[in-house]
């Protein structure tokens, strides 16, 4: 009768006896006076099915291969967490890379675009519209230091976690009249003398952000270096220690300069993030974020060493990272993130208007990868609206149809008519690689009202064309796109006025021009 059965069907069925006759015995064998019922939900079963594989126990015991895949996971977990929680510092951590790349090395050495920024450079979201100059303070190498800003400024001071400590110019202390600002190094308990704006600071580095505007009465060709002769002439940075004969400011003119000051988003992320923490005192971070960052072996004052396992998993959590940072960025899912809350169309850089990525307490922790991962500074300013004031804006990321932009086809921007900007507006074309200015054959990437040239439809609206060619007699009013690379676009309003802030008046969709 078994030659009617394969070896492996008799195994099978001898298997299945021998759990059955098991079970039996347990359920046979004599109870132990202490036994209490334990419930399903505290058990771990012999296997389980999960995403990162079969997990198998001995009476809840974990077996050899479980233990390595959940260690795996719990590595590659941790990881991906350090690197999206890290992504604030790792982008401040590249400005300052970047800018001592150019020679801005000391904190008396400032990068400055005298000829305004082009696409060369490789910065977050940067525009084409203002001067920008920027520098970094050390004050663990100065001890405090002394930024003396001139008038008609407006800027920002950033710590090494790219937080915000304090404005300056317009929305700071000195009301735009200019001043001067001292900035302390953390735990800080020396003299403190008089006529100095004080800022405490958190970390040794420290991130100095400066934009002069221009002056709107004067041609573009005279306000550009009117702007830069007033930021040369007049802003100091130095140590304290130096009051007395500080050195002279230096000015690096990096415009049209290829300059890279964009994070990492590979292993090399993490070897960035040890090197961080090696200059900042322990405080920079809470114990949570330490422990976290210690258990994929990124400690102070001690080596980064993974072995090949762990430099495996840390390859591969970044690479979820970088995944998982562009999914936010582009494909934003909290509605604090949309500038117009019945559509998907257009994305705001700080989620509700709030520079802190909080809510009731708690962080907000997508709102604050999308703005890190994409954008730079931080200051409550750069999210306050008024009417007739400073600036605000809103980027495209994705056309009509919610499909990502393409940079071989047509595609079409209607700006309706009266654009609500005191000042002016402008749109800046963007990559989706590096979210900078995108590199085509027009130096600067930005269509707006300071722009000669556009041609204005009947009833006073325009349309703003993205294609890799002109289409015929739209010269004017178009941007160029590259085949084979996606883009994005910010629209920036300057002296925005009631109709943007109340959302009466905004832009059209980017549509495809089929």
């Amino acid at each position: 009768m078994l030659s009617r059965f394969s070896t492996s069907q008799i195994a099978v069925a001898t298997c299945a006896l021998a759990i059955a006759m098991a079970t039996q015995a347990r359920a046979q064998s004599p109870q132990p006076k202490m036994t209490t019922p334990i419930p399903e939900s505290i058990k771990a079963r012999e296997s389980v099915e999960t995403s990162i594989g079969t997990l198998e126990y001995f009476d809840g015991v974990p077996k050899p291969n479980t233990v390595e895949t959940v260690y795996d996971y719990l590595d590659t977990s941790r990881a991906v967490n350090v690197y999206l929680n890290s992504i604030p510092a790792l982008s401040v951590n590249a400005l300052r890379e970047g800018q001592a790349a150019m020679g801005a090395d000391a904190c008396h050495k400032i990068c400055i675009w005298d000829n305004l920024m082009d696409s060369k450079s490789i910065l977050l979201t940067g525009n084409t519209s203002t001067m920008y100059a920027v520098g970094f303070l050390d004050l663990v190498k100065d001890g405090p230091t002394v930024v003396d800003l001139p008038q008609g400024m407006l800027g920002i001071l950033d710590d090494m976690a790219f937080q915000y400590m304090v404005d300056l110019g317009v929305a700071g202390p000195d009301k735009g009249k200019g001043g001067k600002y001292l900035v302390l190094p953390p735990g800080y308990k020396g003299d403190v003398p008089e006529g100095y704006f004080v800022v405490p600071s958190k970390t040794s580095g420290v991130w100095v952000f400066m934009r002069g505007y221009l002056d709107k009465s004067m041609p573009i060709q005279e306000a550009v270096p009117a702007a830069s002769k007033n930021i040369r002439s007049t802003l100091k940075v130095y140590p304290l220690s130096t009051a007395d004969a500080p050195p002279a400011t230096e000015f690096i003119n990096v415009s049209g300069k290829d300059m890279h000051v964009i994070l990492p988003n590979d292993y090399s992320a993490f070897e960035k993030l040890h090197g961080l923490m090696q200059t900042e005192p322990e405080s920079y971070l809470g114990p949570e974020a330490r422990g976290m960052m210690a258990a994929i072996g990124i400690e102070k004052g001690k080596p980064f060493a993974p072995d090949a396992r762990m430099k495996k998993i840390l390859t591969d959590a970044a690479a979820i990272g970088n995944g998982a940072a562009r999914a936010i960025s582009y494909f934003p899912r909290d509605p604090g993130n949309l500038t117009y809350k019945d559509g998907d169309a257009w994305v705001t850089a700080f989620a509700d208007k709030d520079t802190s990525f909080t809510r009731n307490g708690a962080y907000r922790l997508e709102p604050r990868v999308l703005f890190h991962f994409g954008y730079i500074c931080v200051s409550p300013a750069m999210a306050m609206t008024v009417a007739g004031k400073g600036s605000d804006y809103s980027m495209g990321m994705l056309d009509s149809e919610g499909k990502v932009l393409d940079g071989s086809k047509t595609y079409r921007l209607r700006i309706p008519p009266n654009p609500p900007a005191k000042d002016f507006w402008a749109i800046t074309m963007y990559d989706t690689q590096t979210r900078s200015q995108l590199q085509t054959d027009q130096q600067f990437p930005t269509k707006g009202s300071q722009d000669e040239g556009i041609k204005t439809n009947a009833d006073g609206s325009m349309d703003i064309y993205f294609s890799p060619k002109a289409p015929a007699g739209q010269e004017g009013n178009w941007l160029q796109t590259i085949p084979g690379k996606s883009w994005f676009i910010a629209l920036r309003i300057y002296g925005p006025e009631q109709p943007w802030i109340d959302q009466t008046w905004r832009p059209g969709k980017i549509e495809l021009v089929k």
